[in-house]
């Protein structure tokens, strides 16, 4: 992957930035001059939101303004200088769990700041602290409505029995194990947003993340489809680390940002709305479908046989929610994520 000194990156592509628009023109009335409060927003998640509000910001000329919280500024600077040129967005400095506020009310406030650390305590406190802080912010600031990030790692292990999660399902991660950390956290910020809202009177909303694919995916971490991405476009061999049978599903960046923004602006109060992909495969069947789709030659290696006593993991969510209550649906096959995020990628790797 490209060294942090030879950035900038390139922007997204218009044709998803339109995709953008055209799926959201409708919820974006009622921001007109109103003012946004975004933390990670230099992340995965938040530049596919930057990018968004400035496009639609100037399409459709809102007059809206956004401030992004971020651990540093200078370093954005360098990622993307095509947004922190811009005099509709804002980025000032500091920790997700003791940043300073911003002066002026801030109509809407997206809270989707990541964890920088993988110790299970410090990344637990640093979740519900920071969370803490937004809501802090969010009663000082006068705000209406709310989004949370939140996680399909609220829901604990996914059953065998269950193909796909939906919202009702009342599992739940083992708090004694040190690995659900992250989940645990989650969950703990979902009630912090519902409860407080609710006491101050504003519109909180929730959306569980699962798994996502498109340009400024990370492909040197945790993500399966940006590590096989990486290996097929160089000709490595594509290294699946357990036996390739554990099911996922992988939405478009560009319908995450429809629905992130649609959640946020006609999402139910108090509510929560799967955001991912229905349709699963096993990370066998994604090493095979990258290499195909890029037509690579790079082989794939898979580190154990399958245990046929075991069920497969799965990670899959059910959607039937944000279909019928929001409207939402997904625009992009999995072989069209693949090509797009390789075509972004392609001049960097």
């Amino acid at each position: 992957m490209q060294e942090s000194g030879s950035l900038p990156f390139p922007p997204l592509f218009k044709e998803d930035l339109d995709h953008v628009l055209e799926q959201t023109r409708e919820v974006w009335e009622e921001a007109k001059g109103q003012s946004f409060f975004i933390t990670g927003g230099t992340g995965f998640f938040g530049v596919w939101l930057l990018e968004s509000f400035a496009y639609i910001n100037d399409r459709l000329q809102l007059g809206a303004r956004a401030t992004v919280l971020t651990r540093s500024p200078e370093a954005f600077a360098q990622k993307a200088p095509h947004l922190c040129s811009r005099p509709d967005l804002q980025f000032c400095s500091g920790d997700v769990r003791n940043f300073a506020f911003p002066e002026g009310e801030f109509a809407y406030v997206v809270h989707a700041a990541v964890p920088t650390t993988s110790d299970p305590y410090e990344m637990l406190a640093q979740i519900v602290s920071g969370t803490e802080r937004v809501l802090e912010f969010a009663e000082h600031a006068h705000t209406r409505k709310l989004l949370l990030t939140s996680s399909g790692a609220v829901y604990g292990p996914q059953p065998a029995s269950i193909t796909h999660l939906p919202e009702s399902f009342a599992g739940a991660p083992d708090p004694l194990l040190p690995a659900s950390a992250y989940g645990e956290g989650k969950r703990t910020s979902e009630l912090l947003c519902v409860t407080h809202a609710h006491r101050q009177g504003y519109e909180a909303k929730i959306a569980r993340c699962f798994a996502f694919a498109g340009p400024h995916l990370p492909l040197d971490r945790h993500f399966a489809f940006g590590n096989f991405l990486r290996d097929a476009i160089r000709g490595n061999s594509i290294q699946i680390s357990g036996d390739g049978s554990p099911l996922r599903s992988y939405l478009y960046a560009a319908d995450l940002a429809v629905w992130l923004w649609t959640v946020l602006f006609r999402g139910a109060a108090g509510r929560a709305y799967n955001v991912g992909s229905k349709h699963d495969l096993t990370i066998a069947e994604l090493a095979e479908e990258m290499r195909t789709t890029l037509s690579s030659a790079s082989p794939i290696q898979i580190a154990c046989p399958p245990d046929s006593a075991r069920a497969p993991s799965r990670y899959v969510p059910c959607v039937e929610r944000v279909e019928k209550e929001l409207g939402l649906r997904e625009s992009y096959s999995l072989q069209e994520s693949i090509r797009r995020t390789a075509q972004w990628y392609g001049g960097l790797l």
